[in-house]
Protein backbone atom coordinates (compact mmCIF):
# COMPACT_ATOMS: atom_id res chain seq x y z
CA UNK A 1 0.00 0.00 0.00
CA UNK A 2 1.35 3.43 -0.92
CA UNK A 3 0.51 6.82 0.52
CA UNK A 4 1.92 10.07 1.84
CA UNK A 5 4.12 10.45 4.93
CA UNK A 6 4.08 13.82 6.69
CA UNK A 7 7.14 14.45 8.88
CA UNK A 8 7.42 17.27 11.41
CA UNK A 9 11.06 18.03 12.13
CA UNK A 10 12.85 19.52 15.15
CA UNK A 11 13.63 22.75 13.25
CA UNK A 12 9.86 23.28 12.80
CA UNK A 13 9.94 22.35 9.11
CA UNK A 14 7.57 19.87 7.53
CA UNK A 15 8.58 17.26 4.97
CA UNK A 16 5.99 15.60 2.76
CA UNK A 17 6.97 12.32 1.09
CA UNK A 18 4.45 11.16 -1.51
CA UNK A 19 4.04 7.74 -3.08
CA UNK A 20 5.90 5.82 -0.37
CA UNK A 21 5.26 2.31 0.85
CA UNK A 22 3.65 1.92 4.28
CA UNK A 23 6.74 -0.02 5.40
CA UNK A 24 8.88 3.13 4.86
CA UNK A 25 6.43 5.10 7.01
CA UNK A 26 6.67 2.44 9.73
CA UNK A 27 10.47 2.63 9.56
CA UNK A 28 10.38 6.42 9.99
CA UNK A 29 7.77 6.17 12.76
CA UNK A 30 9.93 3.70 14.68
CA UNK A 31 12.73 6.29 14.71
CA UNK A 32 10.61 9.24 15.93
CA UNK A 33 12.49 11.27 18.49
CA UNK A 34 15.88 9.87 17.50
CA UNK A 35 18.64 12.31 16.58
CA UNK A 36 18.90 10.83 13.08
CA UNK A 37 15.84 9.41 11.33
CA UNK A 38 17.37 7.44 8.46
CA UNK A 39 15.58 5.48 5.74
CA UNK A 40 16.05 4.38 2.15
CA UNK A 41 14.05 6.23 -0.53
CA UNK A 42 14.47 5.58 -4.24
CA UNK A 43 17.68 3.60 -3.60
CA UNK A 44 19.22 6.49 -1.60
CA UNK A 45 19.87 6.71 2.14
CA UNK A 46 18.15 9.84 3.52
CA UNK A 47 18.74 11.38 6.97
CA UNK A 48 15.77 13.53 8.02
CA UNK A 49 17.32 14.53 11.34
CA UNK A 50 15.00 14.54 14.35
CA UNK A 51 11.41 13.78 13.35
CA UNK A 52 8.47 13.93 15.74
CA UNK A 53 5.67 13.27 15.05
CA UNK A 54 5.04 11.57 11.71
CA UNK A 55 1.64 10.98 10.11
CA UNK A 56 0.33 8.74 7.33
CA UNK A 57 -2.26 9.58 4.69
CA UNK A 58 -3.34 6.69 2.50
CA UNK A 59 -3.12 7.41 -1.23
CA UNK A 60 -2.18 10.86 -2.53
CA UNK A 61 -3.14 14.23 -1.10
CA UNK A 62 -5.18 16.51 -3.35
CA UNK A 63 -3.11 19.69 -2.99
CA UNK A 64 -5.61 21.70 -5.05
CA UNK A 65 -8.21 21.06 -2.35
CA UNK A 66 -6.42 23.46 0.01
CA UNK A 67 -4.50 21.39 2.54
Amino acid sequence: MKGTAILFQADHSVTIIEDVEHTVYEEIKSQCGCKHCICKLENKIVDFGTVFPVFWHEDEIDWDYGY
